[in-house]
């Protein structure tokens, strides 16, 4: 077995791999919808965490307020976004993620999807939570990262 150093290599080296297979992803899948890589990890910033302000998807997305507000714009266009009212407080909008917008891109997610369910069933329970919580804290850490610069 590796020294605990070279599989701390291994593992970010793994992790750079699994970040560009990612990025070449997420950008053929946006050009296929119509979208920039930019939107289309904001729709998943607002699918996953839900209606939030455009501040907060500027928080979440590192983007400034002014590309935000750009942003969401696109995204109404396109209608996979919409602006809703805040429903406690009346002076704000929400932006949320548009439901309707998954029934069409979730047939180009299937493959993925099929693969990455098949590569889990090769570990054992115990393996996959290590996986997901290793996972889990290592999205953070990049989050706390892009705030940092």
């Amino acid at each position: 077995m590796p020294s605990r150093p070279e599989l701390v290599e291994e593992v970010l080296l793994a992790g750079r791999k699994l970040s560009t297979a990612a990025v070449l992803f997420h950008t053929a899948l946006s050009a296929r919808q119509g979208l920039s890589a930019t939107e289309e990890k904001a729709l998943d910033v607002l699918a996953r965490r839900g209606p939030m302000t455009a501040g907060d998807l500027a928080r979440h997305t590192g983007l400034t307020p002014a590309s935000v507000t750009a942003l969401i714009g696109r995204l109404e266009r396109k209608e996979a976004a919409r602006r809703v009212p805040h429903p406690e407080d009346g002076r704000k909008v929400l932006i949320e993620f548009r439901q309707d917008w998954v029934a069409k891109v979730a047939p180009l997610f299937e493959d993925l999807v099929r693969s990455l369910r098949e590569l889990c069933e090769g570990y054992e329970d115990d393996e996959l939570a290590t996986v997901a919580q290793f996972m889990t804290d290592a999205a953070w850490r990049q989050e706390e990262a892009m705030r940092r610069l």
